[in-house]
C-alpha cells in the first residue's frame, strides 16, 4: 500500500510524464551507451544544479523575464514564436501569452536543459543542432526599422548570459544544497559548453563576468510592452507572487529599469522562505528525475573521459526550413 507522500510523488511524476516527457523527450538517450559521460559527466556542477527540476524550471522563468528586456528579442517572439496569441484571421501577433504555446515552449526548454545535462553525447549534439537550426530561421525587422538576427554574436552573448544567470541564481537562492563562491563559478565555467554549442562566442565564464556582461547591454534595453504586461499589478494571484519571486532574482540595475523595489529585509526573507518551501516541497514530493538516475547508472562503471565537448563548427549546419525544424521537435 502506498503511503500519502508516495501517492503525491506518483501523481506529480505521472503529470510530468503525460505533459512533458511524453511529448518532448522522445528520441533522447539517457541510459546508454555505457560509459558515455555526455557533455558534463559525474561530479560536474551541471549535474548537481540541473538535478533539482523545480529550481531549474523557476530559473528558466527568471531568464525569460530579463531576456525580453531586449526589444529585439521581444520582436523576435512577436514575429516568430508561438508563445504569443495571434489573430485568427490575419495571423498578426498580439502582446498576450498563448497558454498552449507557452506550455510547448516550456516543454522544449526543459527537455533541452535536461537532455544536454544528462543525455548521451549524441543526444546533446542533436538537441543543440535543432536549436541552432531554429535560430537560423529567426531573422527580421522591428517596427522601428532595426533588424534582428538570432545568429548575431551580440544577441547570442546576451541570450546566453540571461540563461546562465537565471539558472545559477535560482539554484543559489532555492536549492537545498546550493553551490556558492568558487563552486558556483564551476557551474558558470562548465555551462559555457552549451553556449558554444549554440554558436556563442566571447561568453562569460564566472558569476562576476556574467553580471558585467548583462549590465553592459543596459544602453540597448527597454521596458517592452510584453515586459510591462507581464509585471506585478497586471497579473492575478498566484502569478503575481511568482512574478515577484522572479524579479527578486534580478540584478539591481535591472530592478531599477522596471521600477521594482525590494521590501524590507523581514518581509523579503519571509517571501523568499515561502517560495523556498513551495519549490522544495514540490521537489521532495516528486523525487529525483529518472533521467538523472539513468545517467548515473550509465557511468557507474566509469568513463574514459570526464566529459565530451560539443563538436559544432560554425557555418557547417545544413539549411532547414522552419517546418523541417519544428518536425524534428515532434
Amino acid at each position: 500500500m502506498l503511503m500519502p507522500h508516495q501517492i503525491v510523488e506518483r501523481s506529480l511524476q505521472d503529470r510530468f510524464d503525460q505533459n512533458v516527457r511524453k511529448h518532448y523527450f522522445r528520441g533522447m538517450e539517457f541510459a546508454g551507451p555505457a560509459g558515455d559521460p555526455g557533455w558534463f559527466g559525474p561530479g560536474s556542477a551541471v549535474w548537481h544544479v540541473h538535478s533539482h527540476l523545480e529550481a531549474l524550471v523557476f530559473g528558466l522563468q527568471c531568464a525569460a523575464y530579463i531576456e525580453r528586456l531586449d526589444p529585439s528579442i521581444y520582436w523576435m517572439g512577436m514575429h516568430h514564436s508561438r508563445l504569443v496569441q495571434r489573430d485568427e484571421k490575419t495571423g498578426v501577433a498580439r502582446p498576450y501569452i498563448d497558454p498552449a504555446g507557452a506550455a510547448v515552449r516550456l516543454g522544449h526548454s526543459i527537455a533541452f536543459f535536461i537532455g544536454t545535462a544528462y543525455g548521451s553525447t549524441a543526444t546533446a549534439e542533436r538537441l543543440a543542432q535543432t536549436v541552432r537550426a531554429m535560430h537560423h530561421t529567426i531573422k527580421g525587422t522591428r517596427p522601428d526599422g532595426a533588424t534582428y538576427d538570432a545568429d548575431d554574436p551580440d544577441w547570442l552573448r546576451w541570450n546566453y548570459a540571461t540563461v546562465v544567470w537565471g539558472l545559477a541564481t535560482a539554484h543559489e537562492m532555492y536549492h537545498p544544497n546550493p553551490l556558492r563562491g568558487r563552486k558556483l563559478d564551476r557551474y558558470y565555467g562548465e555551462f559555457i559548453r552549451v553556449g558554444h554549442a549554440l554558436g556563442g562566442t566571447d561568453l562569460p565564464t564566472t558569476k562576476a563576468e556574467t553580471l558585467e556582461c548583462l549590465q553592459s547591454y543596459l544602453p540597448r534595453l527597454a521596458v517592452t510592452h510584453g515586459a510591462a504586461m507581464a509585471t506585478g499589478p497586471n497579473l492575478p494571484m498566484p502569478q503575481a507572487a511568482i512574478d515577484w519571486a522572479i524579479r527578486d532574482t534580478m540584478p539591481k540595475w535591472a530592478k531599477q529599469l522596471i521600477q521594482h523595489r525590494d521590501p524590507n529585509i523581514v518581509e523579503r526573507t519571509a517571501r523568499r522562505t515561502a517560495v523556498w518551501s513551495v519549490i522544495n516541497g514540490l521537489h521532495t514530493a516528486a523525487g529525483a528525475i529518472p533521467e538523472f538516475r539513468q545517467a548515473q547508472a550509465r557511468v557507474k562503471g566509469g568513463t574514459t573521459v570526464p566529459h565530451t565537448l560539443p563538436t559544432h563548427v560554425p557555418g557547417t549546419d545544413p539549411v532547414r526550413t522552419r517546418d523541417e525544424v519544428e518536425h524534428s521537435f515532434a
